[in-house]
């Protein structure tokens, strides 16, 4: 999962829409996007993956998938994708209520198939609870097969779902202050043989300020076979519940908490067997504090046949002024063992600590901490391995590396916020090329794209045997050939990713969400999901499309988030 990620340093706010009607979900047809912007053809295509245009020596044909999938909901062999989209409102008009939706697609032979969209929001039949404002529903999405059917289903998160809110109304209701209490819900959509349908809520012993269903990631965290759910709860701890679970969504192996390092904060969760053990690990970023000291850390949580160890942040990878937003997990170089994909910005560059700066200019900073990459930020591999994540085998990755296009520098418009163009915002992990080894897509929404301000840009970088590689990095751009829209300033394309094989070929698809109006009306804040066709010579645009609004039929709404995250 990849939430909570900045936006541009001009604080432009992710919105992307993306609505989606209640549909079955057995119908053959691939259906079709709507085009509303026209696609260049006079920008350079990106750079290829295979040598004198054919695949390398190393490249295979890529192996359709056999047996179940984590994410196949239908269990019909092709992987689907889940929109979440907490700030959503599907009532027309004005509304700010927020209570959120979850938008969700179906994979086939031909890739996503637009005709078998659903939407799952709590005003629905069959979904449990009330959509109320700020609930966020949606905050979190992840999948797996919790009661063992065969068939994935899609676990949702509501940060700030509560029984007692009138957050509507000032706080006030029949006259009365109400307290809201933050206390958050998780639920479970279940799959099976005609798609999503039915949905629990799962027994999480949310209270208040509690947070749950901010950030969730599923993995059999203790080695016996069934599922188990863990979500951040207090900021900076985890709630575990340990499957198999019941069709009412009892956890057998029941419900408990596994602290982490400190004072913390949360930004990303994701999950892996790291050391190789055979039992899922789980990997978190964001900020842990040690009395008045606040740093970005990377935090390990091992996976062991008693369940997940007590975190420990990993040291050496951020600094005091540096912080990770995202985190993705897989393996990279082959060895069996899943790598550590993260990131890294420099957060303040403002010399007025008063105002809100550090009080240290981010050359001086670069300098002492030997991290000069960070100017517009950077992503950071950190390999696998028998202990564990391999600290001396890390490495990073800017724009200023060899083989990566463009030139890191801050952006202009940018003051204490730090001037960073996000490298590394929307990070996401799998084999795009077939060859066996992960490869790694990286979002850069803050990118500046020809005279167009914080148009945004995505990056796929390389596996191979000795690890990531920025050599023949490819960068795609809303004025790439091919590549449906027109870049335009603060589109923020790039702000999410997700790596995926849609079409089970054996080669995982590329998907970006972006800010912008399919049909490229600037800052129309309703945004759209980018599909991107992969090859054994990576990534392509020829064929590329973009869901948004009208392809789907929500309503328009500004800032609704959708497409600034998908489903782990």
């Amino acid at each position: 999962m990849h939430r909570g990620r900045p936006t541009h340093a001009r604080g432009s706010a992710l919105a992307i829409v993306i609505g989606l009607s209640m549909t079955a979900c057995t119908g053959a047809d691939p259906g079709e996007p709507q085009h509303s912007a026209k696609s260049r053809v006079d920008g350079p295509p990106p750079a290829s993956w295979c040598v004198s245009g054919t695949p390398s020596a190393s490249t295979t044909a890529g192996k359709p998938h056999r047996g179940a999938l984590h994410d196949d909901f239908n269990g019909d062999g092709y992987s689907d994708v889940a929109f979440p989209v907490p700030h959503g409102d599907l009532s027309r008009g004005k509304s700010r209520r927020k209570p959120g939706y979850v938008a969700v697609v179906y994979g086939s032979s031909h890739g996503l198939r637009i005709s078998s969209k659903q939407i799952f929001d709590q005003d629905k039949p069959g979904v449990p609870g009330v959509g109320e404002p700020g609930d966020y529903y949606g905050s979190s999405v992840t999948t797996a097969d919790l009661d063992q059917d065969g068939y994935a289903d899609l676990i949702v998160g509501s940060r700030e779902n509560s029984a007692d809110e009138a957050y509507g109304n000032g706080g006030v209701e029949d006259g009365e202050l109400r307290r809201y209490h933050w206390q958050g819900s998780l639920s479970v959509v279940w799959g099976g043989r005609h798609g999503l349908s039915r949905s629990v809520t799962l027994p999480s012993r949310a209270g208040s300020h509690d947070g749950v269903g901010s950030l969730i990631v599923a993995g059999d965290f203790d080695g016996d076979g069934a599922p188990d759910v863990a979500t951040q709860v207090r900021g900076g701890d985890l709630r575990v519940l340990s499957g198999p679970f019941g069709q009412d969504g009892t956890p057998a192996g029941g419900v408990h908490d596994v602290k982490g390092p400190r004072k913390a904060g949360m930004k990303d969760l994701a999950t892996g067997d790291v050391n190789g053990d055979g039992i899922t690990d789980l990997v978190s970023v964001g900020e842990t504090e040690t009395g008045s000291m606040r740093r970005g850390d990377v935090v390990y949580w091992k996976g062991t046949p008693d369940g997940l160890a007590a975190g420990v942040a990993l040291s050496g990878i951020h600094g005091p002024q540096d912080a990770g937003h995202a985190v993705a997990v897989g393996d990279a170089n082959g060895d069996g063992y899943a790598d550590i994909v993260t990131n890294a910005f420099f957060e303040f560059v403002a010399r007025d600590s008063g105002a809100g700066g550090s009080g240290v200019e981010e050359d001086e900073y670069a300098r002492k901490y030997r991290l000069p990459h960070l100017k517009s930020g950077a992503v950071v591999y950190l390999p696998g391995g028998k202990s564990g994540p391999d600290l001396e085998k890390m490495t990073m990755l800017n724009q200023d590396s060899p083989g990566v296009p463009g030139v890191a520098h801050k952006d202009s418009g940018a003051d204490e916020e730090g001037g960073t163009e996000y490298f590394g915002a929307g990070v996401s992990v799998g084999d795009i090329d077939g060859d066996g080894y992960a490869d790694v897509s990286v979002g850069i929404p803050a990118k500046d794209v020809g005279g167009a301000d914080g148009a945004g840009s995505v990056l796929a970088l390389r596996g191979t045997a000795h690890g990531l590689t920025a050599e023949g990095a490819q960068l795609l751009t809303q004025d790439t050939r091919d590549v449906p829209g027109v870049a335009q300033g603060a589109d923020a394309f790039g702000a999410a990713t997700k790596i995926v094989d849609v079409d089970g070929d054996g080669r995982a698809d590329l998907l970006a969400g972006g800010e912008v109006a399919p049909d490229g009306t600037p800052h129309g804040a309703r945004g759209g999901v980018w599909v991107f066709p992969s090859t054994a010579c990576g990534v392509t645009p020829k064929g590329s499309i973009v869901i948004g609004p009208s392809t789907l039929g929500a309503p328009e709404q500004f800032d609704s988030a959708l497409g600034a995250d998908f489903n782990s």
